[in-house]
């Protein structure tokens, strides 16, 4: 089917999650409240309900894409998985901004200007993981890595993750070449979210790593100095985590499972 061609369904999954996110948003907006900061709670869960149901109503109706494609088996490995994803994307942006700091190129932001953040943190990391973490992966690293060739799935994610950032290009880049610094940040993330994805078979981990490393910014946040270097050292850091989590997996293991994964789904 067309609508299962590389080009296609990648088009198609950013398509959905451009929908899902501002979906979110608009239906949303009659109960936004600035005062209220529960209130930005809803367009997190809506933004999630509308990725799944695009998600499932076009694999059920479109496609014939069964639902174990998406590999989020609900198992008692999942929440270990996830947790364990956290940890990986904390530590990766903790060691990625304290280089930053040690060369120079930022300075820790005050502890007191994240005392609102460590005030609300169970509540931020829920919008965190329903407005970002949970509908990216399910989109990308669920329903587009399942649907893609085995030898396609890790590699045309990551780029097509990473070229979403280009709608955000210039909101914290102030030159061209941060500019693509800042996309090409993106790419590594999706990297090593991928990896996540590959080296686990399901899409726990990678909603855990890529959770992780939204929260880490907000917890161990930096004021920038030189915003291109702290770019480029946030994506070798990103892109060694992506390594090292495909380094504890046998290839020969790895594919075999990706690819019985692509064809299933």
């Amino acid at each position: 089917m067309k609508a299962t061609k590389p080009l296609w369904a990648t088009l198609i999954t950013i398509a959905f999650l451009i929908a899902a996110v501002f979906g979110g948003i608009y239906l949303t907006a009659p109960l936004s409240d600035p005062a209220n900061p529960v209130t930005g709670l809803y367009s997190s869960v809506a933004t999630t309900l509308i990725a799944l149901a695009l998600v499932f109503g076009w694999r059920r109706f479109v496609t014939r894409q069964p639902w174990q494609g998406m590999s989020m088996p609900l198992t008692w490995a999942a929440l270990p998985q996830a947790l364990l994803g956290v940890a990986v994307g904390t530590v990766a942006i903790l060691a990625s901004n304290s280089l930053s700091v040690a060369f120079g190129a930022a300075s820790w932001v005050p502890p007191e200007a994240r005392s609102e953040l460590v005030g609300y943190f169970p509540l931020t990391l829920a919008i965190v993981v329903l407005s970002v973490g949970f509908p990216d992966e399910v989109l990308f690293r669920g329903h587009l890595y399942g649907t893609l060739p085995a030898r396609l799935a890790l590699p045309v994610t990551t780029v097509a993750f990473g070229a979403l950032h280009l709608i955000s290009f210039g909101s914290e880049a102030s030159e061209v070449v941060e500019g693509v610094l800042y996309v090409v940040s993106g790419v590594a993330l999706g990297f090593a979210c991928g990896a996540a994805r590959a080296r686990t078979g399901t899409v726990w981990m990678a909603v855990g790593v890529h959770t992780g490393t939204l929260i880490a910014f907000r917890l161990f946040a930096t004021e920038g100095v030189v915003y291109g270097v702290q770019l480029a050292i946030q994506i070798a850091t990103l892109a060694l985590t992506g390594l090292l989590i495909l380094a504890t997996a046998r290839r020969s293991a790895l594919w075999n499972r990706t690819g019985t994964e692509a064809r299933n789904g």
